[in-house]
Protein backbone atom coordinates (compact mmCIF):
# COMPACT_ATOMS: atom_id res chain seq x y z
CA UNK A 1 0.00 0.00 0.00
CA UNK A 2 1.12 3.90 -0.54
CA UNK A 3 2.41 5.73 2.17
CA UNK A 4 0.20 8.96 1.59
CA UNK A 5 -2.77 10.19 -0.27
CA UNK A 6 -0.33 12.44 -1.97
CA UNK A 7 0.85 8.93 -3.14
CA UNK A 8 -2.41 7.76 -4.30
CA UNK A 9 -3.23 10.92 -5.99
CA UNK A 10 0.04 11.17 -8.14
CA UNK A 11 -0.66 7.95 -9.63
CA UNK A 12 -3.85 9.25 -10.99
CA UNK A 13 -1.83 12.55 -12.17
CA UNK A 14 -0.42 9.69 -13.95
CA UNK A 15 -2.95 8.64 -16.01
CA UNK A 16 -3.88 12.11 -16.88
CA UNK A 17 -0.75 12.45 -18.32
CA UNK A 18 -0.64 9.25 -20.34
CA UNK A 19 -3.60 10.32 -21.46
CA UNK A 20 -2.66 13.01 -23.21
CA UNK A 21 -4.01 15.90 -21.07
CA UNK A 22 -3.14 19.49 -21.44
CA UNK A 23 -4.84 21.00 -18.37
CA UNK A 24 -5.49 18.64 -15.03
CA UNK A 25 -7.23 19.91 -12.47
CA UNK A 26 -6.82 18.74 -9.04
CA UNK A 27 -9.22 19.96 -6.20
CA UNK A 28 -8.75 18.99 -2.79
CA UNK A 29 -11.39 19.83 0.49
CA UNK A 30 -9.30 18.99 3.70
CA UNK A 31 -12.19 19.38 6.48
CA UNK A 32 -11.98 18.19 9.92
CA UNK A 33 -15.09 19.97 10.54
CA UNK A 34 -16.99 17.57 7.91
CA UNK A 35 -14.34 14.92 8.40
CA UNK A 36 -13.04 14.62 4.99
CA UNK A 37 -10.59 14.56 2.65
CA UNK A 38 -12.26 14.84 -0.81
CA UNK A 39 -10.34 15.22 -4.07
CA UNK A 40 -11.46 15.06 -8.01
CA UNK A 41 -8.74 15.26 -10.52
CA UNK A 42 -10.20 16.49 -13.87
CA UNK A 43 -8.34 16.45 -17.24
CA UNK A 44 -8.80 17.20 -20.74
CA UNK A 45 -7.08 13.86 -22.06
CA UNK A 46 -8.22 11.35 -24.15
CA UNK A 47 -10.99 9.97 -22.09
CA UNK A 48 -12.55 6.33 -22.20
CA UNK A 49 -15.49 4.90 -23.36
CA UNK A 50 -18.36 3.52 -20.91
CA UNK A 51 -16.90 -0.09 -21.32
CA UNK A 52 -13.72 0.71 -20.46
CA UNK A 53 -14.63 3.39 -17.63
CA UNK A 54 -16.39 0.64 -15.93
CA UNK A 55 -13.88 -1.56 -15.83
CA UNK A 56 -11.14 0.90 -14.90
CA UNK A 57 -10.82 0.59 -11.43
CA UNK A 58 -10.64 -3.27 -11.88
CA UNK A 59 -6.60 -4.20 -11.28
CA UNK A 60 -6.34 -6.32 -13.70
CA UNK A 61 -7.80 -3.83 -16.24
CA UNK A 62 -4.76 -1.10 -17.98
CA UNK A 63 -4.26 0.38 -21.35
CA UNK A 64 -0.21 0.13 -20.47
CA UNK A 65 1.61 -2.35 -22.86
CA UNK A 66 4.52 -2.99 -20.35
CA UNK A 67 2.56 -5.01 -17.76
CA UNK A 68 -1.20 -6.58 -17.31
CA UNK A 69 -2.12 -5.02 -14.15
CA UNK A 70 -3.25 -1.32 -13.49
CA UNK A 71 -3.27 -0.37 -9.71
CA UNK A 72 -3.13 2.83 -9.33
CA UNK A 73 -7.36 3.36 -9.93
CA UNK A 74 -7.68 -0.28 -8.34
CA UNK A 75 -5.77 1.25 -5.27
CA UNK A 76 -7.53 4.69 -5.08
CA UNK A 77 -11.07 3.13 -4.99
CA UNK A 78 -9.94 0.22 -2.01
CA UNK A 79 -8.55 2.97 -0.16
CA UNK A 80 -11.95 5.16 -0.56
CA UNK A 81 -13.83 1.85 0.81
CA UNK A 82 -11.94 0.68 3.41
CA UNK A 83 -11.68 4.31 5.43
CA UNK A 84 -15.41 5.29 4.81
CA UNK A 85 -15.03 7.18 1.42
CA UNK A 86 -16.18 6.92 -2.07
CA UNK A 87 -15.00 6.68 -5.52
CA UNK A 88 -16.12 7.68 -8.67
CA UNK A 89 -14.86 7.94 -12.39
CA UNK A 90 -16.79 9.60 -15.19
CA UNK A 91 -15.11 9.50 -18.86
CA UNK A 92 -15.75 10.65 -22.01
CA UNK A 93 -13.61 9.51 -25.52
CA UNK A 94 -12.18 12.96 -26.71
CA UNK A 95 -13.04 14.91 -23.68
CA UNK A 96 -11.48 13.51 -20.56
CA UNK A 97 -11.95 11.73 -17.21
CA UNK A 98 -12.82 13.02 -13.73
CA UNK A 99 -12.17 10.67 -10.95
CA UNK A 100 -13.61 11.89 -7.56
CA UNK A 101 -12.68 10.02 -4.32
CA UNK A 102 -13.39 10.49 -0.40
CA UNK A 103 -11.99 8.84 2.93
CA UNK A 104 -12.83 10.02 6.10
CA UNK A 105 -10.08 11.90 7.55
CA UNK A 106 -10.63 10.89 11.35
CA UNK A 107 -11.02 7.21 9.74
CA UNK A 108 -7.90 5.18 11.65
CA UNK A 109 -6.71 3.65 8.09
CA UNK A 110 -7.01 6.94 6.31
CA UNK A 111 -3.07 7.81 5.44
CA UNK A 112 -1.52 11.75 6.31
CA UNK A 113 -2.35 13.66 3.02
CA UNK A 114 1.59 13.93 1.97
CA UNK A 115 3.54 16.12 0.77
CA UNK A 116 1.60 18.22 -2.56
CA UNK A 117 3.98 20.40 -3.26
CA UNK A 118 6.41 17.22 -3.81
CA UNK A 119 3.73 15.37 -5.69
CA UNK A 120 3.08 18.64 -7.64
CA UNK A 121 7.10 19.26 -8.54
CA UNK A 122 7.08 15.30 -10.18
CA UNK A 123 4.08 15.90 -11.68
CA UNK A 124 5.87 18.99 -13.74
CA UNK A 125 8.76 17.21 -14.57
CA UNK A 126 6.83 14.51 -16.41
CA UNK A 127 5.27 16.79 -18.75
CA UNK A 128 6.26 20.79 -18.70
CA UNK A 129 3.89 21.22 -21.10
CA UNK A 130 0.78 20.51 -19.19
CA UNK A 131 -0.86 22.94 -17.33
CA UNK A 132 -1.98 22.47 -13.67
CA UNK A 133 -4.55 23.88 -11.19
CA UNK A 134 -4.08 22.87 -7.84
CA UNK A 135 -7.24 23.98 -5.39
CA UNK A 136 -6.76 23.10 -1.66
CA UNK A 137 -9.62 24.28 0.71
CA UNK A 138 -9.92 23.55 4.21
CA UNK A 139 -12.40 24.79 7.09
CA UNK A 140 -10.65 27.98 7.38
CA UNK A 141 -9.11 28.88 3.99
CA UNK A 142 -7.67 28.37 -0.01
CA UNK A 143 -5.01 28.07 -2.12
CA UNK A 144 -4.32 27.96 -5.43
CA UNK A 145 -2.08 27.08 -7.72
CA UNK A 146 -1.90 27.48 -11.36
CA UNK A 147 0.87 26.88 -13.34
CA UNK A 148 -0.21 28.91 -16.38
CA UNK A 149 -0.01 32.30 -14.10
CA UNK A 150 3.60 30.96 -13.16
CA UNK A 151 5.08 30.00 -16.92
CA UNK A 152 3.34 33.62 -17.61
CA UNK A 153 5.16 35.32 -14.62
CA UNK A 154 8.45 33.35 -15.88
CA UNK A 155 8.12 34.79 -19.65
CA UNK A 156 9.93 31.53 -20.97
CA UNK A 157 12.08 29.95 -18.71
CA UNK A 158 11.40 26.31 -18.28
CA UNK A 159 9.63 25.30 -14.89
CA UNK A 160 12.18 22.53 -14.99
CA UNK A 161 15.30 24.65 -13.93
CA UNK A 162 16.11 22.92 -10.32
CA UNK A 163 15.62 26.40 -8.61
CA UNK A 164 12.14 27.03 -9.93
CA UNK A 165 11.38 23.40 -9.21
CA UNK A 166 12.37 23.68 -5.66
CA UNK A 167 10.41 26.53 -5.36
CA UNK A 168 6.96 25.64 -6.76
CA UNK A 169 7.18 22.42 -3.70
CA UNK A 170 8.25 25.60 -1.34
CA UNK A 171 5.28 27.53 -2.68
CA UNK A 172 2.70 25.06 -2.93
CA UNK A 173 3.20 23.98 0.79
CA UNK A 174 3.63 27.36 2.63
CA UNK A 175 0.28 27.87 1.08
CA UNK A 176 -1.56 24.64 1.92
CA UNK A 177 -0.13 25.32 5.44
CA UNK A 178 -0.99 29.09 5.44
CA UNK A 179 -5.18 27.59 4.31
CA UNK A 180 -4.77 24.83 7.38
CA UNK A 181 -4.12 27.88 9.76
CA UNK A 182 -7.18 29.14 11.77
CA UNK A 183 -7.01 33.33 11.74
CA UNK A 184 -9.61 33.45 14.19
CA UNK A 185 -7.58 32.30 17.06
Amino acid sequence: MMEDLAMHILEILMNSIKAGAKLITLKIKDSLNDDIIEFSIEDDGKGMDAEMAARAADPFTTSRTTRRIGMGLAFMKGLAETCGGSFQLDSTPGVGTIVKASVQKLNIDTPELGDLGEMMMESIQSDEKIDYVLEYTTDYGQFVFDTRIIKEELAGVSLLEPEILIWIKEYINQGIEQAKEDTQQ
